[in-house]
């Protein structure tokens, strides 16, 4: 039949070839999955690695009462802030100062490392949330516990990660 006598009623949709277009795209969406799929997977495990170290340095350099340790691992920045006990502190030095005030009592950090969380939030922010047994005392008093849940905000520079904030709340329920 010439093109001209075709009628709407009798031009047939070609069902294989729709079959394969569709067989054909879903491949390559597939197959752009598969590409990205374990990179993404790798990338999230790598940052949580990532964050569980600089945490672990970092508690790390508490329980020594190493305020210089602890002031390098602080992001250099006004913005730095300390939220503790009802108190803002912003800055690196002045929240290496507050830290070097704590230490001059009793002062010792258990986190419960199984309930350690991170959330990353672009390639150079991350946030980690873990409860954590803060043992504490001013200088020649006696010592209390308590468990914070804290959370702290990492910020990738030049310089690599450093802690940008960090805020203790007493609700250390994680639902």
């Amino acid at each position: 039949m010439p093109p001209s006598e075709m009628s709407r009623g009798s031009i047939r949709p070609r069902p294989f070839a729709r079959c394969r277009r569709r067989a054909a795209a879903a491949t390559a969406a597939l197959l752009l999955a598969a590409a990205f799929w374990p990179a993404g997977g790798a990338q999230a495990a790598a940052n949580d690695a990532e964050a569980r170290t600089i945490f672990e340095k970092f508690i790390a350099a508490q329980n020594a009462h190493d305020a210089d340790d602890v002031k390098v691992m602080l992001w250099n920045s006004p913005g730095t802030l300390l939220f503790a006990r009802g108190i803002e502190t912003r800055g690196r030095d002045a929240v290496a100062t507050r830290f070097k005030a704590y230490y001059e009592g009793t002062w010792h950090l258990e986190p419960d490392m199984s309930k350690f969380h991170v959330a990353v939030i672009s390639n150079e922010v991350m946030q980690i949330l873990v409860p954590i047994v803060f043992t504490r005392g001013l200088s020649g008093k006696p010592s209390q516990q308590n468990t914070f849940l804290i959370s702290q905000t990492y910020v990738q520079d030049a310089t690599g990660w450093h802690v940008a904030s960090i805020l203790p709340v007493a609700n250390t329920e994680l639902k």
